[in-house]
């Protein structure tokens, strides 16, 4: 019988209501008839439900680490109650009768490994070798026209967003009035046209701190204006001179550089393995989670904490859900386990690199996994701090250095929490801006024994009103468990 975890139906569930109640019908005994089939990679379940008909739920195992679970009900949520029901049935080691895979499922995996397989039909089948020469350099030189198009239409547009930065420095951000921001929101619709969503986001964002700043007057939104404005004008800045050299080069292919996300860009996983971003056979560990809303690119973001097993290191995974397609992108749940990853992919960056993957097998956490983690921390608070400062003080980084770090106490201080290792470094404990408050949690664990001698998982953060590093503390890792403040 396949194996099944829990974590991997919570991992495949669209969301918290379908695990629930597909977890009920099983314990309530909803399927009358399960079956599998004699290689173990198709199981089969009819389903009671409110229909006058009952329903017939499959899933698929030919690929081990990605089932596939179909329903003949007319929910659209994917998969629905009734296959994560089959999966619980499965988990629980039911009963299952014998049966063929039906002509329809071997078809769909006919299809599917077609796919998969498929070679460029003109370098497969033509018989004229030299004609599909020509046809593929033509089709390279179509391709590369469209590109070098694409990259002068960007810099036409930063050209005029370096326009727009410069008439704000002159002015400052004090004197932009009501129709001035109407003017900047046209300018950032503009934006979209020049192919520059990520400039755009920017300057959406900057409007939104100036017109909250000129509704309650208060200095945070200034500030935070500020911030936005330096990364604006970091961003288009050094964009210009990346596309100018590009043009100016005639390289204008994806390259290994962060400012084409920066820009926009959507990487595809098949290119970044192409660069060499590839990292086989990781045992991530996800250690936080916690879900924020990014009002200037309206859209919904799930940001999920991993650590590999084999080095320590920390990265993220982050699942973009505009408002406009919230229905048709799942929502990225918290993971309690391990991922067995046979290929990730990390983005081009620093500090935490974005890690992303196709499939993956999980499993749960073992004692040795934390041991490793506790092995892995770092004990040299000063040397973690000095890496954050340089990479905070780059205009372009995220805002947050993720670390796991080895402490003595986590201990309450006339100012607030504050971490102290080992060798007697402190860091003030507190709540990166944008961040869920998770801090005061400290004060409600159970147990004083986690505040003592344990490892934390940490975010360093600059603290303007404060005008120091500080740390939000995500997660408490000890040698039996994981204690999340966020998830």
């Amino acid at each position: 019988m396949q194996q099944v975890t829990e974590q991997q139906i919570q991992a495949m569930a669209p969301n918290a209501a379908a695990v629930a109640n597909g977890r009920k019908i099983s314990q309530k005994g909803g399927f009358v008839r399960l079956e599998r089939s004699a290689d173990d990679t198709f199981y089969l379940g009819e389903c009671t439900g409110s229909g006058k008909s009952n329903y017939i739920t499959t899933v698929d195992f030919i690929a081990p680490d990605n089932p596939v679970c179909r329903c003949s009900c007319p929910s659209r949520q994917f998969p629905c109650k009734h296959g994560l029901a089959l999966l619980y049935e499965i988990l629980a080691k039911k009963s299952f009768g014998t049966c063929e895979i039906p002509e329809d499922i071997l078809k769909k995996r006919e299809k599917k490994q077609a796919r998969e397989t498929k070679n460029t039909a003109d370098e497969v089948t033509c018989e004229d070798p030299e004609a599909a020469a020509r046809k593929k350099a033509s089709a390279a030189k179509s391709a590369k026209a469209a590109k070098t198009k694409k990259l002068k239409k960007q810099l036409e547009g930063l050209d005029l967003a370096a326009k727009l930065i410069r008439d704000l420095t002159r002015a400052g951000l004090g004197t932009i009035g009501g129709a001035v921001l109407k003017n900047y929101e046209q300018l950032a619709k503009q934006l979209g046209d020049y192919y520059l969503p990520g400039p755009q986001r920017l300057l959406n964002g900057l409007i939104l701190e100036i017109a909250a700043f000129q509704k309650d007057g208060r200095e945070e939104h200034y500030e935070n204006a500020i911030a936005v404005l330096e990364k604006f004008r970091t961003l288009v800045k050094k964009s210009q001179q990346y596309l100018s050299d590009k043009l100016e080069q005639g390289d204008v292919e994806q390259d290994d550089s962060v400012l084409y996300e920066e820009l926009g860009g959507i990487w595809k996983l098949s290119e970044l393995e192409a660069l060499g971003r590839g990292k086989a056979d990781a045992n991530l560990i996800q250690l936080s989670f916690w879900v924020n809303y990014d009002a200037a690119g309206k859209e919904y973001i799930d940001t999920g904490c991993w650590a590999d097993l084999a080095s320590g290191e920390v990265y993220v995974t982050r699942n973009y859900r505009p408002v406009k397609a919230l229905k048709y992108v799942k929502q990225e749940d918290t993971v309690f386990g391990v991922a067995c990853v046979p290929l990730a992919v990390c983005y081009p960056g620093e500090g935490n690199l974005r890690v992303r993957w196709d499939s993956a097998r999980l499993r749960p956490v073992e004692k040795e996994d934390l041991r490793k983690l506790h092995a892995l921390s770092g004990t040299s608070l000063s040397a973690e701090a000095k890496a954050a400062k340089n990479l905070l003080k780059n205009a372009l980084a995220e805002p947050l250095y993720i670390r796991l770090i080895s402490f003595a106490q986590l201990g309450k201080t006339p100012d607030g929490f504050a971490l102290k290792t080992e060798e007697g470094e402190t860091i003030a404990l507190g709540d990166a801006p944008g961040m869920e408050p998770s801090t005061d949690r400290l004060a409600l664990l159970p147990d004083e024994g986690l505040l003592r001698h344990q490892v934390l998982l940490g975010a360093f953060y600059y603290d303007s009103e404060a005008g120091r590093l500080k740390m939000q503390p995500l997660s408490i890792i000890t040698e039996d468990d994981v204690v999340r403040l966020l998830y």
